[in-house]
């Protein structure tokens, strides 16, 4: 009777090895499932909310009509805007600054932006060595703007179907 009893038991775990076995084999042949990351990127939504940028227009002029929107909403208060009226009545920023280190990546500035130029672009891969570099002025938006701009854009079009 113990005999048998043993002889069981080991046909319990060859069961439970030749399963486990086949599992392994089942996933060894498939497509892996993660990605070899500073080789391989994955996809990124239109809707992905990265490193801020503001926009211009196609003539070169800054989208940015200083209406304080997106300060006024932002819930992290890292906006700081300064504006002053121009020749021709227009108003335009002489100062725009947003804290990276306050921001919390929410999308309230770019949702409450009637002419689409603060935006959350594409980037995600922005790392610095101090605290000072994520502070960004307005040439450091306008220059994330000039460099993303096909890309945000398309990633504006995408989404209009939804807004």
């Amino acid at each position: 009777m113990a005999v048998d009893l043993k002889r069981a038991g080991w046909y319990l775990l060859l069961g439970d090895f030749i399963v486990g076995m086949g599992l392994g084999l089942k996933y060894f042949f498939k497509r892996k499932a993660t990605l070899n990351y500073p080789h391989e990127k994955g996809h990124l939504s239109p809707r992905f909310r990265g490193e801020h940028a503001l926009r211009r227009y196609p003539n070169g002029e800054e989208r940015c009509i200083a209406c304080k929107l997106c300060e006024a909403i932002c819930p992290a208060q890292a906006i700081t805007i300064d504006a002053e009226p121009r020749a021709d009545g227009s108003r335009r920023t002489t100062r725009y600054d947003i804290d990276m280190t306050k921001c919390i990546y929410c999308g309230f500035c770019q949702e409450a932006c009637p002419v689409d130029a603060i935006v959350e672009g594409p980037n995600f891969e922005f790392s610095t060595e101090t605290r000072e570099e994520l502070f960004y002025t307005k040439e450091k938006l306008l220059e994330n703007g000039d460099r993303w701009e096909a890309e945000i854009a398309r990633n504006l079009e995408m989404d209009a179907p939804y807004r």
